[in-house]
Order: structure tokens, then sequence, then C-alpha cells
């Protein structure tokens, strides 16, 4: 069965499954170079307002293919973080639903996504000691960012693995399904999502993360859209709001 990240778009939520039984779900050269173009060509679909990355089965994802650090490991990690940059950039609500282990590569994608959802006996794990890389420095910020710069350095200073509820307590994870209701959370959550206003989703995730030089642009879209007057009827006639404003495709 050939390494690939499958897609398909649901109830406008889109869903990226990572597919590597072989080897839990890891990431292949082919597989890391893959997924920028997807997400780009996810992010400019109309269609989607939401973005749910997971892994077939019971793993997310084991990390990098380990076989692919034999002839350049600069390259991998640089693939690496390419990767992790565009899911970073995508421009709608995204989450991880974590099953299994989380560890390496699969946890930078993790942390990349702006929200995880972990099953219970989910394992996570950052392992560039145990190979003697140097983790970068994008990685190490989104990282600290998440957990602390405690956590940060337990994880990434021992290569140990933490379970889901620890990396509940330490911000790795938002939420811990007990087993078997995993998917249908993730479901329910992301139709919350999708019907919520792309304008603030969007604004909001430029804000959090870290964007200072928007507020005079965000006030314009929001005075532009309409979005305000409709959410404000909807709330008063008690009806489902109809939001007219979109991420633009041209991103």
């Amino acid at each position: 069965m050939e390494p690939q990240l499958l897609y398909s778009v649901t109830d406008s939520v889109a869903t990226v499954v990572i597919r590597h039984p072989e080897k839990r779900n890891a990431m292949t050269a082919a597989m890391w170079r893959s997924l920028p173009p997807l997400l780009q060509g996810l992010a400019g679909d109309p269609a989607v307002r939401a973005l749910v990355l997971t892994g077939e089965g019971g793993t997310f994802c084991a990390g990098a293919d380990i076989s692919t650090l034999r002839g350049s490991p600069e390259e991998a990690q640089r693939l690496a973080v390419e990767a992790e940059e565009a899911l970073a950039a995508f421009p709608k609500p995204t989450l991880a639903a974590v099953r299994g282990h989380c560890v390496g590569g699969g946890a930078q994608l993790a942390a990349a996504c702006d929200l995880r959802f972990a099953e219970e006996g989910a394992l996570f794990g950052v392992t560039p000691a145990k190979l003697g890389i140097v983790y970068p420095a994008s990685s190490t910020r989104r990282l600290v960012s998440l957990v602390g710069p405690a956590t940060a350095k337990y994880l990434l200073f021992s290569g140990e693995l933490i379970d889901a509820e620890r990396a509940l307590r330490t911000g790795l994870a938002d939420e811990v399904l007990p087993e078997g209701e995993l998917g249908k959370r993730v479901a329910e959550f992301t139709r919350v999502l999708a019907s919520r206003s792309q304008l603030t989703q969007a604004a909001a995730k430029e804000f959090a993360n870290g964007r200072t030089d928007r507020d005079a642009h965000w006030a314009a879209r929001a005075r532009e859209s309409g979005d305000t007057a409709e959410g404000v009827a909807a709330f008063l006639e008690r009806r489902q709001p109809r939001f007219g404003w979109s991420v633009p495709t041209s991103g």
C-alpha cells in the first residue's frame, strides 16, 4: 500500500488522512512534499470552511520515515518544516484528530494545527534528541507557545512520550475523548466551526498567531462584509446567521 495523503470534503469540512500503515503513518519525503500544494488547493476551495488532519486507523503519525534521514537529514527537515509552516498558515480553522502515537514529525503537524483533540490512549512525543537532530527554531517556538518553556524543554531534552491526559494539562491537547468517541466529537465540533463567521475566525487566527499590524485591515473587512449586522439580526430574530464573508481564494 503506497504511502500517501488522502483527502475528502464533506459538509464544508476537509479531512486530510495520513496513510502509511506499514510504518504507523510515518511521513515519507513524498508525503511531506505533497502536503503544501494539497493545503493550497483546499484553502482556495470556497466550499471548505475547516480542516481536520488525522491518521489512518489507530495511529496519528509516528513522525518522519527514518529511512528518509539516511540520505540528507537537512533536506528531510526542510521538507518537514515547509509542510508544518503550510499547515500553520492555512487560513481557515484546523484541527488535529489524534489517536495512538503522535510523535516527532507527527507532533510537529499536530502543533501546527489550531486545535488538537485526542482519544484516550494517545501518546505525544517530540523526539529529535533520540536521533541527534537539532529541532528547528520555528518548530521550537511553536511548541513553546503551546505548552510553555518548561514542558517544551522536558519534551525536547528527553524525547519521552506523554499521555493524553498530560498533554491536556500542558496545553498540547485541547480535548481528550473516551475511546470510540473522537470521530463523533470532531464531526460535531467542526460543524460548529463551519457555521461561524469566517471573518471572525480569520482575524482571530492572525491575531492569535502574533500578527499586530492588521487591525485597520480587519476593521475595514468587517465594515464591508455586513457580517456583524447579519449576526446581530440573526440573534435578535432567533435564527441561524447567514454570514457572507469568505476567505479570499487568492490568499
